[in-house]
């Protein structure tokens, strides 16, 4: 009966630590198409409140369009992309690769964080695709920026980046 416990006590604890983590609402988004992205912030650095939220746009995620929040700041960073990507009969060269948010979520509070992007045609269905996210509080920062070597797990990391498995291309998209 002891080890039962001990055994619930444990799978608690790890499901606990493994919700710690910045992640995505959605684990899973076919490519080629126009993805909504939730990212969800669970807590703040170490007791203190979040006060920025940054999330870096990979190559191959074009049009991002991030969503407003009350009381937060909105700021994009834009730059060229490694190629031109066709985004329904337009060249595009170039595009958002960060989004910042800056505001304050307390260290009690959850909040989610959103934006849109079009997955080019270009990405490997089958595969992850990684998001480094930065979080910072006036006294420290969480770097979620590891993002796994092929074949290891991701949760043997201590600040994965948050991802998405990419799914093949729904037809007609």
């Amino acid at each position: 009966m002891m080890k039962m416990l001990l055994a619930a006590v444990l799978a608690v604890g790890t499901s606990g630590a493994a919700q710690a983590h910045v992640t995505f609402e959605s684990a899973e988004t076919p490519v080629g198409s126009t993805w909504k992205a939730v990212l969800r912030v669970p807590h703040g650095c170490e007791g203190e409140a979040t006060l920025k939220v940054r999330i870096q746009i990979p190559e191959r995620v074009i049009a991002v369009k991030p969503m407003p929040k009350p009381g937060w700041t909105l700021e994009t960073v834009k730059g060229k992309h490694a190629q031109s990507y066709d985004y329904y009969g337009t060249p595009m060269t170039e595009g958002v690769t960060e989004v910042v948010w800056t505001g304050e979520l307390p260290d009690a509070f959850y909040d989610e964080f959103v934006f849109r992007g079009m997955l080019t045609s270009g990405l490997e269905a089958g595969s992850p695709l990684y998001f480094p996210v930065v979080q910072e509080c006036a006294n420290g920062v969480e770097r979620w920026i590891e993002i796994p070597a092929a074949g290891q797990d991701p949760d043997s990391l201590d600040f994965p980046a948050p991802g998405v498995k990419l799914l093949p291309a729904v037809a007609g998209h």
